[in-house]
């Protein structure tokens, strides 16, 4: 601390006695920790005790060069109040209680109502313009290598100056308190844990008429609720109401800051209830529901994240709904910052993915779809991480009922989803992917229309990419696509689809091997029609469905099974019609004769095309 210089004759006496006191003072907070009796009145006497400290601190800084014969008077009270608050604790630590403990409760209530007084008289002083305040400077800022006795000594000066002075010092001492705290966590845990109303002083410097001293506490709140361990501090000094009222009333800068503090204390849900009951839901819609217009991007993301932290107590969120929760978020939809608009895209998901209540209001009620829809248009300049929120709240709305899939039919979602899988980006094209797949799982209709619009000719196209993932969400979406006995049909209608497919299961390549599983499951379902396995045996691939089969990949084996089973079953059937034909006597001879000629067809028939007659054989003996 700066040092207080002493000069000539009546001063530094005057000086001595202000130091003095403070001494006297802080010797008898330490001494009466001691003291076992009357615990409430001995904390009301050292919390005054406290306050009092400080408040000669700041005077002895702001006499400067000599102490005025009003702060000498005063002095001189206050250390005769001292003294007799000492003798009481001696006589409490006695516990003869001389006097009766009527008359010793009395006489601590004596000291309490005196120390009052003093503080009171403090401030009378401060008012008539005897200690300067212009002379009032903040100590100066102790240095990265301070003491903790000494950083204790810096704040402990600073909430001095914040509870006696006026608006401007009060808003210099926060400034300097709020430098601190940003750069040491030290600075916070003195604030937090170790000044006895720190906490509860800039809580009620929130609710300060002054918006900069609104503004710096506001700043503060923000600061120390960004460390955990100190949030139930705050909660403790109510700070979420204060915090509220901020929102409605302060200027910009102390609602971002207020915006920042109330998401971080409500990163759990300790204080979700104490939000609701200060009417925070509605504010924090109000904020959302302005579209931005009057509230910073900022304070914005920050209303949202709150509204999203607190949704997470059933009872509120059904409450945030009923209050317009759907529309206000469907307004930011059409927010050109990118943050706001993945945000609120995201929490409308949230909302709507454990209750389809909301589902079915957001769909019939808040234009969220259309909203989406907008989000996907390729005019729309939205970015791709946007695109990608899109979809996936469309999914969380829309795949759930078939009706709401067949009206999304009818937007022309399919379009644009086509669109993105020819000329999206990776991740945007990635999360189109995962949507037909979807589809396909919840929809009959939209399978059969994705057939019909080109989709599975574009993925088979993707399963050439040189992407791993795109390769493999490709052929998970085909897979789908081809269950449907409509799709199976154009697609085997196509030469080159079936062979591009079976050459890209090329037993030496090893990955990407979610890829292959998908695409011979494919294949299997391809197998089920007479045109399907001629298409397949026609391909000049299947020999790689050989090498696998040898491999004991199971679909494979399944399908190189039914393609010999069919190519038998083909030359069985032949046999039996000409046998049938000539009307042969017997059975047995009809048998013997069957026998024969089958053994001749294999001794002489060449083989099939890409299926061996060794294969053949393999598979009818297993």
């Amino acid at each position: 601390m700066k040092e207080m210089k002493e000069e000539e004759g009546e001063a530094p006496t005057s000086l001595s006695a202000l130091r003095e006191a403070s001494r006297l003072v802080n010797s008898l907070v330490a001494s009466s920790y001691a003291v076992r009796s009357f615990p409430v009145k001995w904390h009301s006497i050292r919390d005054k005790l406290e306050k009092l400290d400080s408040s000669l601190t700041s005077a002895g800084t702001d006499a400067g060069h000599g102490v005025s014969s009003e702060l000498g008077e005063l002095l001189d009270s206050v250390t005769a109040t001292v003294s007799d608050a000492r003798s009481l604790a001696d006589r409490c630590c006695d516990e003869c209680y001389s006097g009766g403990k009527l008359q010793l409760r009395s006489d601590l209530d004596v000291v309490i109502s005196r120390l009052g007084l003093h503080m009171r008289r403090l401030d009378e002083i401060y008012a008539s313009g005897t200690l300067s305040h212009s002379r009032a400077i903040i100590l100066s800022r102790p240095g990265a290598t301070a003491s903790r006795d000494h950083m204790r000594l810096y704040v402990k000066d600073i909430f001095a100056r914040m509870r006696i002075g006026g608006s401007e010092l009060r808003a210099q001492a926060l400034a300097a308190l709020n430098q601190v705290l940003s750069e040491d966590e030290k600075y916070v845990r003195i604030v937090a844990c170790e000044m006895a109303d720190g906490v509860s002083l800039l809580v009620s410097l929130l609710e300060s008429g002054d918006p900069g001293i609104q503004e710096e506490a506001s700043g503060a709140v923000a600061v120390i609720s960004g460390f955990e361990s100190y949030r139930g501090a705050l909660a403790t000094a109510g700070a979420v109401g204060p915090l509220i009222r901020v929102l409605e009333t302060g200027n910009g800068p102390a609602k971002e800051r207020a915006g920042q503090a109330l998401k971080r204390m409500t990163a759990n849900c300790d204080n979700s209830w104490s939000v609701s009951a200060q009417g925070g839901v509605c504010t924090l819609l109000k904020i959302c529901g302005g579209g931005g217009g009057s509230s910073s991007k900022e304070l914005i993301a920050s209303a949202l994240s709150v509204l999203r932290n607190i949704s997470r107590v059933g009872e509120i969120k059904r409450f945030m709904v009923e209050e317009g929760a759907i529309a206000a978020l469907a307004k930011l939809l059409w927010s050109k910052e990118e943050a706001i608009q993945i945000q609120a895209v995201d929490f409308l998901a949230t909302l709507a993915s454990e209750d389809e209540s909301v589902k079915q209001r957001a769909v019939r009620e808040g234009g969220v779809v259309e909203s989406l829809l907008h989000i996907l248009q390729p005019s729309s300049h939205c970015s791709s991480k946007a695109r990608e929120a899109a979809l996936r709240a469309i999914d969380t709305f829309c795949f759930a009922s078939a009706g709401s899939v067949s009206d999304l039919i009818g937007s022309g979602f399919l379009d644009l989803l086509l669109f993105f899988v020819r000329n999206g980006e990776a991740s945007v094209r990635g999360s189109a992917l995962r949507s037909v797949s979807r589809l396909c799982l919840v929809s009959e209709e939209a399978k059969k229309a994705m057939g019909d619009l080109g989709f599975m000719q574009e993925l088979v196209s993707l399963l050439e990419a040189g992407c791993f993932e795109a390769r493999e969400a490709a052929a998970e979406a085909l897979c789908g696509l081809v269950s449907a006995h409509r799709n199976r049909r154009k697609f085997v209608q196509d030469e080159h689809s079936v062979s591009r497919i079976l050459r890209l299961l090329d037993p030496e390549e090893e990955k990407p091997v979610a890829a292959k599983k998908l695409l011979l499951s494919a294949l299997l379902v391809l197998t089920e029609s007479h045109s399907g396995r001629r298409r397949i045996v026609a391909s000049g691939y299947v020999k790689n469905l050989e090498k696998l089969a040898e491999k004991d990949v199971t679909d494979a084996k399944k399908i190189v099974k039914k393609l010999s089973g069919s190519r038998l079953r083909n030359m069985l059937n032949g046999i039996w019609e000409f046998i049938s034909h000539y009307r042969f006597p017997s059975l047995i001879f009809a048998t013997i004769f069957f026998v024969f000629v089958f053994v001749v067809i294999l001794m002489f028939l060449p083989p099939c095309k890409g299926i061996s007659n060794s294969a053949i054989c393999r598979r009818i003996m297993s």
